[in-house]
């Protein structure tokens, strides 16, 4: 038997999301490959991979819990950074300030979708939003729109921004504020106005 979506508990919610967070240890910790129900359930502290499956229709429906709700604790994390910056190249730097201190701060996060990229063959089976490179490339329009940034192709931009910030997760001992900076200064070159 399994939860019913639209009928979960408090207590229902918080044993999904304690779930899920044993679920990213172990992904981080382990490996995806070595993510059994069995493991989760251990590094949770429950009594039963029953206690999964009641939640959980099976490891697919696990792991995309996972993803979403790494991708959003990262937004959550950097929505207030964001939301104070006050102009689009202030923006900018505070987006990859925040991406670089969340990969820092939330290291399991990082390395889980790591290994589930990797463990599902570049993400099959799990939906990855195309959601930050989609919305680095209308940033970058509107930027271009208001004469604040240059002209140049806002999707190749895009892209590269976050090629940029992604390849951290594959560095071991960077020093992400250092590896920040020198993104911020690299990035404002490239876009700002009144720059060829």
């Amino acid at each position: 038997m399994q939860v019913n979506e639209g009928a979960r508990s408090p207590a229902a919610v918080a044993r999904r999301a304690q779930i899920v967070a044993a679920a990213i240890e172990v992904i981080a910790e382990a490996g995806y490959g070595q993510a059994s129900f069995g493991r989760i359930a251990e590094h949770a502290g429950l009594s039963s991979t029953r206690l999964i499956s009641y939640h959980f229709k099976g490891k697919s429906e696990l792991i995309q819990a996972v993803v979403d709700t790494a991708l959003g604790d990262a937004a959550a994390f950097m929505r207030p950074r964001l939301d104070a910056a006050a102009t689009r190249r202030d923006t900018l730097a505070a987006y990859i300030e925040s991406n670089l201190a969340f990969m820092r701060d939330h290291p399991a996060h990082i390395r889980a979708l790591v290994e589930i990229i990797g463990g599902t063959r570049g993400g099959e089976g799990v939906a990855f939003s195309d959601t930050p490179a989609a919305m680095a490339r209308e940033f970058f329009r509107a930027g271009q729109a208001e004469g604040e940034f240059r002209a140049f192709d806002p999707h190749v931009m895009a892209v590269s921004l976050r090629a940029a910030i992604d390849a951290v997760a594959t560095m071991p001992d960077v020093d992400h504020a250092a590896y920040a900076r020198e993104l911020v200064e690299l990035f404002d070159r490239a876009t700002r106005a009144g720059e060829s």
